[in-house]
């Protein structure tokens, strides 16, 4: 079939727009279309649909593993963070995205066959996320300059982020609106959550002082927005990102701090601290209790603590400890 790649990637996303899919979904699309085509143009090979076929998918996923280079045009990463070779996960989410579009292109009988179809995901061994630890966390809390614009908006996004355990894409979208600072609580529009359902959120009445606080600072700038940046334009996700790791730095955190790690490590602590699995799963916004799972490693003091309090070792011990006859 002599088709356009690019002709077809167009009405691939026009599909999923009619679907409903949300902004940040159709983003990755794009992002993760275009890593494959800049990997089919520095081979030389012509974006057209009778040109792909499982080998080229496999040499693709090689390319990744072997020779990509992470974070090569990333704007705030430095040369030591530029490593070559991307992670098993980043290699399955861009394939992912592949076999998306060929088996939409497919099934809407766009095209022929569906050349991605039998190309295996990567192993991708499950390693335990580092949380933070409540005194990491106060450490954390206590770098932002109050005084400072820039440093009052990060501390308070920091502390939406915990007390909401939300996604950072769904807080830089939140709107004034979407607050009830009377009843304490926020309102994640389907419009801009990743599971495209709306949802309510409890706040702590400190988060909700400072969201009421920030917004007043914020009128000068006539935004609907509540995260802004100096000059009242709505905070990415990378600038957030970036002043968080500073400010991990600056506390002396050397794990790998990132926005998502707050939503982990809230969601982990509140399953430490005795809170509900169902509820937590209504909080993070999650149909299925699975996707839960992955966000909740118990800490290795959760873990031993657990294994003294409930050691079957504990039923029999004074059994064990009681002086022993052995002599006539």
């Amino acid at each position: 079939m002599d088709k356009n790649l690019d002709e077809l990637f167009r009405i691939f996303l026009s599909i999923k727009k009619a679907e409903g899919k949300a902004d940040s979904t159709i983003a990755q699309y794009k992002q993760n279309y275009r890593y494959f085509t800049d990997y089919l143009d520095k081979c030389d090979i012509e974006r057209n649909f009778a040109e792909l076929n499982k080998t080229i998918f496999r040499n693709y996923i090689s390319f990744m593993r072997e020779d990509m280079v992470k974070f090569a045009n990333h704007a705030y990463k430095t040369d030591r963070e530029r490593t070559v070779g991307l992670s098993p996960s980043t290699i399955n989410t861009r394939m992912k995205t592949l076999r998306t579009i060929f088996r939409c292109l497919y099934e809407e009988e766009i095209t022929d066959s569906n050349p991605i179809q039998g190309v295996k995901n990567i192993p991708n061994p499950l390693e335990n996320i580092d949380i933070l630890t409540s005194d990491e966390l106060t450490k954390l809390l206590k770098v932002p300059n109050r005084k400072s614009f820039a440093g009052y908006r990060d501390l308070t996004l920091t502390h939406l982020l915990l007390d909401g355990m939300m996604r950072i894409s769904e807080a830089i979208n939140l709107k004034i609106n979407n607050f009830d600072l009377k009843n304490n609580s926020v309102t994640i529009p389907a419009s801009i959550a990743k599971s495209r359902k709306t949802r309510t959120l409890p706040l702590q009445p400190v988060t909700v002082r400072m969201i009421k606080r920030l917004i007043e600072i914020n009128e000068d700038f006539n935004s609907g927005y509540v995260f802004l940046t100096n000059y009242g334009e709505r905070i990415s996700r990378d600038h957030y990102r970036k002043r968080l790791n500073d400010y991990a730095k600056q506390a002396k955190i050397t794990k790998n701090i990132h926005p998502h790690l707050l939503r982990h490590t809230a969601a982990t602590l509140f399953l430490e601290d005795g809170g509900d699995i169902r509820h937590l799963q209504l909080l993070l916004g999650h149909a299925d209790l699975r996707m839960v799972l992955r966000y909740t490693h118990p800490s290795k003091k959760s873990l031993e603590e657990q294994s003294t309090k409930h050691s079957v070792i504990n039923r029999v011990s004074d059994k064990l400890s009681r002086p022993r006859k052995t002599k006539i």
